[in-house]
């Protein structure tokens, strides 16, 4: 789990916590987050489901990117227990998988996830997520 949080410039868009087993995946993505032009607030990270709750609990987070296969708890795990709580329930989830099946998409549907980005994917693709999901600069 990555304890210091990476702010962006000025520190004044929505803060974005990575869920991801790899940290190759992780620094991706923040790279991406860093050049899609977007506000960007603090992005935190956590190697699994546990993590990410730990983080959760300690920090405001508008979104959540997260993997699905992780040891520990995975994405799944991380996401029902996500619906549990109310004060969690406005936060906005997106899944990065391998597994882009439609069962693993219907599942995650009802877990109120908003996008899915299957990989491998391109930064292009991720960029587009972030600016869809942030107001311009």
């Amino acid at each position: 789990m990555t304890v210091e949080p990476i702010t962006g410039p000025g520190a004044t868009g929505p803060n974005i916590l990575i869920v991801d087993d790899s940290a190759m995946m992780r620094t991706m993505i923040k790279r991406v987050a860093a050049l899609a032009g977007t506000p960007i607030g603090t992005i935190f990270e956590a190697a699994n489901g546990r993590e990410a709750l730990a983080i959760l609990e300690q920090h405001p987070v508008q979104f959540v990117f997260t993997d699905l296969n992780m040891p520990v708890m995975t994405g799944t795990e991380l996401l029902r227990e996500m619906q549990t709580r109310d004060h969690w329930r406005g936060i906005v989830r997106i899944v990065i998988s391998t597994d882009g099946s439609d069962s693993r998409r219907h599942e995650v549907r009802a877990l109120s996830v908003a996008i899915y980005v299957e990989k491998p994917f391109r930064p292009e693709e991720m960029r587009d997520v972030l600016t869809s999901l942030t107001p311009a600069s």
